[in-house]
């Protein structure tokens, strides 16, 4: 069942429910699916873009949410924060702590980074293995830590 499905099945579910939090993000998501279908080369999105453009609005949402908890928006920040977990459901497993520091420390084997000047080479071919896996700033954060290590 492709992304486009599953949002509209949920989407009814949510309207059933009238659960409105559900509904903004999942319309929010249908949006953006129907822009990137429309604006693109056309056709369908592969499912790597698929999971690039949930993740862009996962990481908008937490950031809005940041915003409104540093200007003192508590209840503007829960539901940033809820749209983002609805939106989530639809991203493949994250992975843990250890499973990303036992992936990235493959790369870096496969790679033959021997210092942080490597952090580049490394950090292309995490992003690329590591797709919709795990948040950038993770991989990027765990790379530091791994390459300063050596």
């Amino acid at each position: 069942m492709n992304l486009e499905t599953q949002i509209m099945g949920q989407l009814k579910e949510a309207m059933k429910a009238k659960n409105t939090i559900a509904l903004e993000a999942l319309r929010a998501v249908k949006s953006e699916l129907l822009l990137a279908k429309t604006s693109g080369a056309g056709g369908e999105l592969s499912e790597d873009q698929e999971i690039a453009l949930l993740q862009k609005l996962v990481k908008q949402r937490k950031e809005a949410a940041e915003q409104f908890d540093a200007n003192d928006r508590k209840e503007l920040a829960e539901k940033e924060l809820a749209q983002a977990e609805v939106i989530q459901q639809f991203l493949p497993a994250q992975l843990t702590d250890e499973e990303l520091t036992v992936a990235i420390k493959d790369i870096v084997a496969e790679v033959g980074a021997t210092s942080p000047k490597d952090m580049g080479k490394v950090m292309g071919a995490a992003s690329a293995k590591l797709a919709g896996k795990a948040e950038g700033k993770l991989i990027s954060a765990k790379v530091k830590e791994i390459l300063a290590s050596l």
